[in-house]
């Protein structure tokens, strides 16, 4: 018996070889297809006649008709199959091409009745639709249900062999056999107080609306409830995180006096504010959980290293009383340059107040005490750790491998280890919960939590993937800095922003070129036909033999994108033959990536070819150019991140645009940023330009596609967070509640929040 629940690959029609095409969309069940929402519609709904079509050339038209000539036959090539057609009705007749569908000819016949929807062509023998939707129908102007034509269409996102035409005739039969089944999630009182379509009705509606306005209605229901889901499962995970017990720190501001008079420059009045707020939070026995924005440069790693030391030093202070033992901090970086930068400047930070410091990453462990780093083995490093030795830890996913103990606490209560305090993790959105969580679960006593990032949150994506943070905001830029300016070079600019870029490396200068990719598609192929011979195209040429080919080099080279292997030959070798130039890249070893960082911030690199790896946390102040190749393939947030590589001194810094696409979006986009250096401002742009999904990967947390369209509307998303959080008072258990609680667990399986 076939229920909501049944195996794709058990339903008739689908068997197991669409049943693996369908999984590729998290299609599993009955229920999942049902809920495979299209992506949008063609309105078909209005079917007029022959002879009115015949006057709409160039335009979408739906008619009825009768098959009164119909032929098959191979174009002169024999490339293609032509099923040719002929309708009529009362008002006149029109010609159909169907190509390379074959099949047509056995599925029609002559004197059937289609119903057809498409572009009306002109060729040498007239108008005629070319390659429309049809389908039969039983007689021209009869009132019957269509599903293809004649009605608002549902077209769905597709893969190879799976066509929204077979989705179309797949669902509906389900539709009529289970949306009755299906139920309702919604509290009845939030349905009553938005007015809510009930969810059969809104699934039907969905896939086979009866006007624009019922699809709306439906959409508005969905958007509502998957962002409802999200805010119902972070704020669960906030009333988790508040029962639990953490170490409570108080603020030592004696302690704070002295750290912020050992720095060479003064703390902003938004460093003091978001620092005052986090050491608020870190004297409560409930685990903070607070992320912390700013933008590039603005001075994030201060703050974080205040509350490292206020933590470290009020373990002290209570261990040296008898009643506690000293705490440790975790801090987590995504790459190892941006953790070995945070040891050295953290180490440096806090040298004066004999606090020890502890490095960890793939192939490296350090240690700095007393102002003296010294390279360890992994095992010593490790002991060091798990003793107590160590008071601030700082690395990459290292920290969470096996074998990384932070603590003996519930072990051995009378053991020398520290009990881990805080954690703060650096660009947090690019750990994954699992990872994150890895550091403070099964702890007695739960770590605080302080995350940090220099990427600018849109309000509305701040409000629902980070919901259970606080948010604490650093607006504001050190006195000293100078706004970047930002320049989009024009190709036949290119030479003069060359000779500016000499003239700055003669000054002493640095430079950054970003490349969005290593080696371009041409090379690649060129030394896949080196290595494995000739490569054919889709018509069977070999790619060397045939230029012409789909897959040749030439083709391949026609406006692609600079890349940095072919760039670092031209630059090094033509355009700067006198300068040090030299790459850095992610397959690069991190021994190299190292000392080719060390290099340029010493002055021994003068251009430094790059990829995206310099994105986040590397400081250069020497570096005053940022030069960027293909600048319309990153997102706004990106090239803002880029740009904050520079201007990190009180030299005036440049960010060159280069761009090989001149298409309208793209320059928007780059035009934004040539008018803004504010981080939020570019983000919400960024998010109205391409969407939550591109912009913050929230396609990988496998985030519905109508809360992704729901991210744009804050109305929604503070409305969706205030009714979770109203049920959640009422009940933290959605125990009144059995059917949201178990599509709360289904949902919950199919999303992860980085």
């Amino acid at each position: 018996m076939i229920t909501l629940a049944t195996k794709i690959e058990e339903i008739p029609k689908v068997g197991v070889a669409y049943a693996k095409k369908l999984k590729k969309f998290g299609i599993k069940t009955v229920q999942d297809l049902l809920f495979y929402f299209p992506a949008r519609y063609d309105d078909f709904s209005e079917i007029i006649s022959i002879k009115e079509a015949k006057q709409r050339l160039g335009e979408t038209v739906c008619v009825q008709g009768q098959i009164i000539q119909m032929e098959s036959s191979n174009s002169f090539r024999k490339f293609m199959s032509l099923t040719q057609v002929i309708i009529q009705d009362d008002t006149g007749e029109i010609g159909i091409i169907w190509y390379n569908q074959p099949y047509l000819a056995k599925s029609l016949k002559e004197d059937d009745f289609i119903c057809v929807a498409g572009k009306i062509s002109l060729g040498k023998e007239g108008i005629y639709f070319a390659s429309p939707t049809y389908e039969r129908i039983n007689y021209i102007g009869e009132n019957e249900e269509l599903t293809h034509t004649g009605r608002i269409v549902p077209v769905y996102a597709e893969t190879r062999g799976v066509t929204s035409r077979w989705l179309r005739y797949v669902i509906k039969p389900l539709l009529y056999r289970f949306c009755e089944q299906i139920q309702e999630s919604l509290p009845k009182e939030i349905i009553k107080k938005y007015k809510f379509l009930p969810i059969q009705e809104a699934v039907w509606q969905l896939h086979f609306p009866e006007s624009f306005e019922h699809a709306d209605a439906a959409k508005a229901r969905f958007s509502f409830e998957e962002l409802f889901l999200i805010q119902l499962n972070v704020l669960k995970e906030k009333i988790k995180l508040m029962v639990k017990k953490a170490h409570a720190c108080p603020m030592d501001n004696d302690l704070l006096k002295k750290f912020t008079d050992s720095l060479p420059f003064q703390l902003t009045d938004s460093q003091k504010k978001c620092a005052y707020a986090i050491l608020k939070d870190l004297e409560k026995t409930v685990p903070m959980s607070r992320l912390l924005e700013g933008d590039v440069g603005s001075g994030k790693t201060v703050v974080a290293a205040m509350a490292a030391l206020n933590v470290v030093k009020s373990g002290h202070a209570a261990s040296a009383k008898g009643y506690g033992e000293p705490r440790q901090v975790a801090f987590m970086a995504p790459t190892e340059i941006l953790a070995k930068q945070h040891f050295k400047s953290i180490s440096e930070m806090v040298k004066p107040f004999g606090v020890t410091t502890g490095m960890l990453t793939g192939k490296d462990a350090r240690i700095c005490r007393s102002g003296e780093v010294f390279e360890v083995s992994k095992k010593s490093l490790l002991g060091d750790l798990e003793n107590g030795q160590i008071d601030i830890i700082i690395g990459t996913h290292s920290l969470i491998q096996k074998g990384v103990e932070f603590s003996r606490q519930g072990r051995d209560p009378a053991g020398a280890g520290k009990d881990l305090a805080l954690v703060i993790l650096d660009e947090q959105h690019r750990f994954g919960v699992e990872q994150r969580d890895h550091l403070i679960k099964n702890k007695k006593i739960v770590p605080h939590l302080l995350s940090m990032t220099a990427t600018p949150i849109p309000r509305t994506l701040a409000l629902t993937a980070y919901g259970d943070l606080d948010l604490s905001l650093i607006d504001e830029m050190p006195a000293n800095r100078k706004k970047v300016k930002t320049i989009i070079v024009e190709p036949q600019q290119r030479k003069q922003a060359y000779e500016f870029i000499k003239k700055e490396v003669s000054e002493g200068k640095g430079v950054f070129v970003i490349f969005p990719k290593i080696e371009s598609a041409a090379s690649k192929l060129a030394e896949t036909i080196k290595e494995k011979g000739p490569i054919t195209g889709s018509a069977g040429f070999a790619v060397q033999n045939y230029p012409t080919a789909p897959l040749s080099l030439s083709s391949l080279a026609i406006n692609e994108v600079k890349s940095l292997k072919e760039e670092y030959e031209r630059l090094s070798k033509e355009v700067f033959p006198d300068l040090r130039i030299t790459m850095l890249h992610g397959k690069m070893k991190a021994p190299e990536k190292e000392r080719i960082m060390l290099d340029f911030k010493k002055g021994e690199i003068d251009i430094l070819l790059s990829t995206s790896v310099v994105e986040v946390g590397v400081d250069v102040p020497r570096a005053t150019i940022m030069m960027i190749e293909g600048a319309e393939r990153f997102g706004l947030s990106q090239l803002h991140q880029f740009r904050g590589r520079v201007g990190r001194s009180d030299m005036q810094s440049y960010c060159f645009l280069f761009t090989t696409d001149p298409s309208m979006l793209n320059r928007k986009r780059l035009k934004a940023l040539v008018e803004s250096n504010n981080g939020f401002e570019l983000a919400e742009k960024d998010l109205e330009i391409r969407g939550p999904g591109s912009l913050y990967g929230t396609q990988q947390w496998g985030i519905p596609d109508m809360a992704m369209q729901g991210l744009n509307n804050i109305f929604l998303v503070e409305k969706t967070r205030a009714a979770a959080k109203e049920i959640l008072e009422k009940d933290p258990k959605l125990e009144k509640y059995p059917e949201l609680k178990e599509r709360l667990k289904e949902f919950q399986k199919r999303i992860h929040f980085e």
